[in-house]
């Protein structure tokens, strides 16, 4: 990472989604984690929410976040994987106008220096809605950590050089 010191940070707003059948706030640690590493990267928590791993009920949340101005990125958690009911990549592609195709394949690579060929399975990825950018990660605790501490963190921050996502937020709507 090459911080740029002579640059000012820029905080961001952003929403918090999991996506799971099974957990509830009290035992959503990959939530937790994503929340702590938000907050503690300077960063604006604007919403945290749960779903349940239904493509319907995950666009329309994720479409009352896109179009919510307050909130500039939205990251989720679970339901990336190869089940019948993990379906969070699906919902991202019928509300994306476009994919970051880097994103899937970096976390890939990331994680692969974790679990291994392990990674194959994971279907993380990355979309621009309406001038939003949605990240989903896998739901295991260290799948997050990957993402956000070897991915999010540099591109949600201002001073990352040479580029980073922050900056391009002015452009993002232009036509």
């Amino acid at each position: 990472m090459a911080i740029d010191e002579s640059r000012p940070f820029k905080p961001i707003s952003i929403a918090l989604l999991t996506v799971s059948d099974t957990r509830g706030l009290a035992e959503d640690t990959s939530g937790d984690i994503l929340a702590q590493r938000i907050t503690g990267a300077g960063h604006r928590l604007a919403v945290r929410a749960i779903e349940k791993d239904d493509a319907d009920a995950i666009v329309r949340r994720l479409n009352g976040w896109i179009d919510d101005p307050a909130i500039d990125a939205i990251v989720s958690t679970g339901g990336t994987g190869l089940t019948g009911r993990d379906v969070t990549p699906e919902a991202l592609h019928r509300v994306a106008d476009k994919v970051i195709e880097g994103f899937g394949e970096l976390f890939r690579w990331v994680s692969y220096q974790t679990i291994g060929t392990s990674t194959v399975q994971s279907r993380a990825l990355a979309v621009l809605a309406r001038g939003t950018y949605i990240f989903a990660l896998p739901g295991s605790n260290g799948a997050v950590k990957d993402g956000w501490d070897r991915i999010l963190a540099e591109q949600l921050d201002s001073r990352n050089r040479p580029c980073n996502f922050v900056e391009l937020m002015p452009r993002l709507r232009e036509v």
